[in-house]
């Protein structure tokens, strides 16, 4: 079975429904598009919990260096890794419990995609979150 991408609708659900992002590979430079993208969320009401093991604090958020060691539930696992990465990355999402795996814009790994939707998690693959909650939920969660 290969993977297909939700619908509009589904991740203007899951996006409305979720409130902790962890975010895999966020920069700590302002430049980054992981940064800037991160930031937009932050602002838009979403906790950002930044999982970067060679920083200490992004966006004002304490940074974790894996997943296992965030001490929160998390939503949404939002990766700005190489595609190679990202099978991995699934599986620390699944062991967490988190709800979702979101791989940005040019991030495609199908190995990703079934370990993470066999254990029940949402998928999102190839998509910019920033992009798709401002065209789906352009005035906010608590408004659409």
């Amino acid at each position: 079975m290969s993977y297909e991408q939700p619908s509009q609708e589904d991740i203007k659900q899951l996006l409305q429904k979720s409130t902790n992002i962890a975010v895999v590979g966020l920069s700590d430079d302002p430049t980054r598009v992981s940064y800037m993208v991160a930031e937009a969320m932050q602002k838009k009401g979403y906790r950002i919990i930044p999982v970067n093991p060679k920083a200490e604090r992004i966006l004002g958020e304490t940074c974790y260096s894996t997943l296992q060691d965030v001490p929160e539930p998390i939503d949404i696992v939002n990766v700005f890794r190489r595609s190679e990465y990202c099978a991995d990355i699934a599986r620390d999402a699944v062991e967490v419990k988190a709800k979702a795996i979101w791989l940005q814009q040019g991030i495609v790994n199908e190995e990703a995609a079934r370990i993470a939707s066999e254990d029940g998690l949402d998928v999102v693959m190839d998509l910019c979150i920033k992009v798709l909650d401002s065209i789906l939920l352009p005035h906010g969660k608590a408004t659409s």
